[in-house]
């Protein structure tokens, strides 16, 4: 423990952590001390050097069962055998995609909120980042819903949102999915849009993403204004820490109380991603 320093981001969520070696198992003791830091900042960044898939898996194992890698927009074989690695890159080899995403911005989301079982958490580690552009932000939901004005947070006390199944965070149709012709007809799975964290116990709220989202039970124009009025409320600067990646930066989301979105970045330059994520859990209220 005596190399382990924790440093808050200074922004709305966020926290540096130095003196940890992921490449190696972890001592119980800087274990638990990472487990507190990351329930209490939502978000951490590990600088050390470069993670194998291996050691990626391993480090991430800590905090939960991996989850299978999420379909795409096209298929990836990036990693032969390995299907709880997802490659996040604009780099094409031999005419093919090496992973998904590409070099365009991404909106702000949840990953895996549309499962029935969303991703409990995800783990991003940089092997190959642009000279600008493509930073990560992340923004803190329960400030989002404790920064509600109360008759906006009343309005939306026990209502459920449609999280969309068929489009990625850069809004491309996922392998296997067809358009909707509306949102209320679009697959997904619906959960609370205010939900309590089974680890600290507060309430934040859970939206997802906004494309393609809807309101349970509401008409399209009321579901789409309300939507509108939350996430401008809920995306305020002050709730939200701009990441710049530095080469084998490894970066973990709790993906139940946070959002995330990225800034695209020039496709000439290349930017290599591993990413693991964490099983899900059931959003409750």
């Amino acid at each position: 423990m005596s190399n382990l320093k924790i440093s808050k981001s200074g922004h709305g969520l966020g926290a540096d952590v130095q003196g940890v070696d992921l490449s190696k198992a972890l001592e119980p003791d800087v274990l638990t001390a990472i487990k507190q830091a990351w329930a209490e900042h939502l978000v951490l960044r590990i600088s050390g050097g470069r993670l194998s898939d291996d050691q990626l898996m391993a480090f991430s194992q800590n905090f939960g069962p991996l989850d299978l890698r999420p379909v795409g927009k096209a298929a990836q074989n990036s990693v032969p055998g390995n299907h709880y690695v997802t490659v996040i890159s604009n780099v094409v080899e031999n005419g093919r995609p090496i992973g998904g995403l590409g070099n365009l911005d991404a909106e702000w989301h949840v990953d895996m909120s549309y499962n029935p079982l969303p991703a409990v958490a995800s783990i991003l580690h940089a092997w190959s980042i642009p000279a600008a552009g493509g930073n990560t932000y992340f923004c803190n939901m329960y400030a989002a819903l404790d920064g509600l004005p109360p008759d906006l947070r009343a309005r939306i006390e026990g209502l459920h949102l449609k999280h969309d199944a068929g489009h990625t965070s850069v809004g491309g149709l996922r392998r296997g999915f067809e358009e909707a012709a509306n949102v209320r007809e679009a697959p997904g799975a619906e959960h609370p849009m205010i939900r309590t964290h089974p680890v600290t116990g507060r309430q934040c709220l859970y939206l997802g993403r906004r494309q393609e989202a809807y309101i349970v039970g509401m008409e399209l124009a009321e579901s789409e204004a309300l939507l509108d009025e939350i996430w401008a409320a809920s995306t305020r600067p002050e709730y939200c820490w701009e990441h710049v990646w530095q080469p084998h930066d490894t970066v973990m989301w709790d993906n139940r109380c946070t959002l995330h979105r990225r800034d695209g970045f020039p496709n000439d330059q290349r930017r290599i991603m591993r990413r693991t994520q964490i099983g899900g859990d059931v959003v409750e209220r």
